[in-house]
């Protein structure tokens, strides 16, 4: 070939890398700039959240909304300062969201992208007390290719609550230790009792917060001012009403948390543990590689490697990250293993969103202005790519999985016929349902009715009703014949409604032709006292 027929071929290389910086250079202006760069941030927030709302929407159209996400809204139904399992935040931000939202699968999407949106917003306003805006923007969008922040994201729980809460705390912290007075020592306190009422899970941060503030270098000058010690005094009081329910329930969450997660032998125990670190891992994997992608396109590594002074980079509170980060990061799998604990992978959702930020605060990484464009792309192309695809994928997941009653049991369509049937007989609203949570919380979400969900047997009780309540206003039970716990629940129905009518209904989805699992429910129908 020769050299003239490249000339083309060069030239158009050239004329589409001139046409791509008019962009960069726009994106980069506007992140700069302290009047546009939060609200570039929020609109990038709000435009991912929207995107994957429609994309949660297409990928699990064929199925039933997560027992958590029923669980949040059954609990946000009855304002408490606790729900048996866990703090009460989760509940009422659920009981607040569907005052203004339909309850409808599309919603609860909507309610978990916005959560991540905020998460978002938040974790860039802590890089800002860390590194440049630059920086600040790049560390944002890793984090909306963090699969917990798009497609691991899709269930609103206590879990994902806390990428909210947890960046706020450690705001809190930044702020707290960079002034060390004491209005930012009340800021830490509330920061910190509201973590605390999302899930107990977050003394893991908290810990890890205590104890970079004891190994940071400028720990006497933090530890003498006001701060940390007004932070602590704010955080007991906040927390009075909540602990005052504790105690009235006797530590029930204590115990859901032994009985659930205790317990387990040394071996298996490792192999939990070991499964929670390589899934997290993979995980990060995603933001961490494409962010490498990002800077290294068409660049070498010299170009964003180099020695010398960092002016974008704060190095005291880039040090309490990195501290806080590889605390949280290796003490729950130490921890796990010495107490021989079930490790669930999902606790692993809100202690790794600091990641991208103690990567990009690295002092001897250059992010070039170009690579702020790249990934924005990268990002695009990507979330397109997972709308247009999702479709396609919801389909074929149920063509190659159409017996897994957990995710395609019509759980919908039951609480439908259950609450007709309720209705035909007693021509009031039903309101109790009595069967596990994987059942009973789906019923209280479908079910127009919304029943209160009573789960037998069950010692850490959400308080949303009692037996003696269920039989005064009667009660549908629910046994999967399905799930294990059969015989129990059959027993548990002969014993606390042993005259009630006793039917077995069938149900089965079907989505773009093809059929879900059919599955038999024995149904027990309880009157109200007379």
């Amino acid at each position: 070939m020769s050299t003239a027929s490249l000339l083309p071929t060069a030239s158009h290389v050239r004329r589409w890398r001139f046409v791509l910086r008019r962009p960069a250079a726009w994106l980069m202006a506007r992140v700069r700039d302290p009047e546009t760069g939060l609200w570039l941030v929020i609109t990038f927030a709000l435009l991912h959240a929207l995107i994957w709302t429609q994309t949660l929407i297409k990928l699990k159209a064929a199925q039933d909304v997560h027992m958590d996400v029923a669980e949040a809204f059954a609990w946000g139904q009855k304002f408490q300062w606790g729900y048996g399992k866990h703090p009460p935040l989760s509940g009422w931000i659920a009981g607040l969201w569907f005052r203004f939202f339909p309850v409808a699968d599309w919603a609860t999407y909507l309610l978990a992208m916005t959560v991540l949106g905020v998460g978002l917003v938040l974790c860039y306003l802590v890089a800002l007390r860390v590194v440049d805006r630059r920086r600040a923007f790049f560390v944002v969008v890793l984090l909306a290719l963090y699969p917990i922040f798009n497609f691991k994201g899709f269930k609103y729980n206590p879990d994902l609550l806390q990428l909210v809460t947890l960046p706020l705390l450690v705001l809190a912290y930044l702020d707290a230790f960079k002034k060390r007075t004491w209005p930012s020592g009340v800021f830490l306190g509330l920061a910190g009792a509201l973590a605390l009422m999302t899930k107990y899970w977050v003394l893991t941060m908290i810990g890890a917060i205590g104890l970079a503030a004891l190994i940071h270098p400028d720990r006497l000058k933090f530890l003498r001012s006001p701060a940390p010690w007004v932070g602590i005094a704010t955080m007991v009081v906040a927390m009075i009403p909540h602990l005052i329910w504790l105690k009235s329930v006797d530590f029930v969450p204590l115990t859901y948390a032994d009985d659930v997660y205790g317990h387990l032998g040394p071996a298996l125990s490792a192999q939990q543990v070991l499964g929670y670190v390589e899934h997290n891992l993979g995980l990060l994997a995603v933001p961490v590689l494409l962010g490498l992608l990002a800077l290294l396109w068409r660049s070498r590594f010299s170009a964003i490697w180099s020695r010398g002074p960092n002016p974008g980079v704060d190095s005291a509170q880039a040090l309490n990250v990195w501290i806080i980060q590889i605390i949280v990061a290796i003490g729950p799998p130490l921890g796990g293993l010495a107490l021989a604990v079930y490790m669930k992978t999902d606790w692993g959702i809100s202690l790794f969103f600091l990641v991208p930020l103690a990567l990009v605060a690295l002092p001897r990484l250059r992010v070039p202005g170009l690579a702020l464009f790249r990934i924005v792309v990268i990002w695009f192309v990507l979330s397109l790519a997972a709308l247009l695809a999702a479709p396609t994928i919801a389909e074929r997941e149920m063509a190659e999985n159409p017996n897994s009653a957990n995710s395609y049991a019509a759980r919908s369509q039951l609480a439908r016929e259950l609450t007709q049937a309720w209705h035909e007989r007693f021509g009031s609203r039903w309101a109790v349902v009595a069967g596990t949570t994987e059942i009973g919380e789906p019923m209280t979400f479908y079910s127009p009715d919304h029943p209160a969900p009573l789960t037998p047997g069950e010692l850490w009780s959400s308080g949303l009703t009692s037996l003696d309540e269920a039989k005064r206003l009667g009660f549908i039970g629910i046994c999967d014949t399905t799930d294990n716990r059969l015989p129990e629940c059959e027993a548990w129905m002969k014993q606390n409604a042993p005259n009630a009518e006793q039917l077995v209904m069938t149900t089965q989805r079907f989505f773009q032709g093809h059929p879900g699992p059919s599955v038999a429910w024995k149904i027990f129908i309880q009157p109200p006292s007379k």
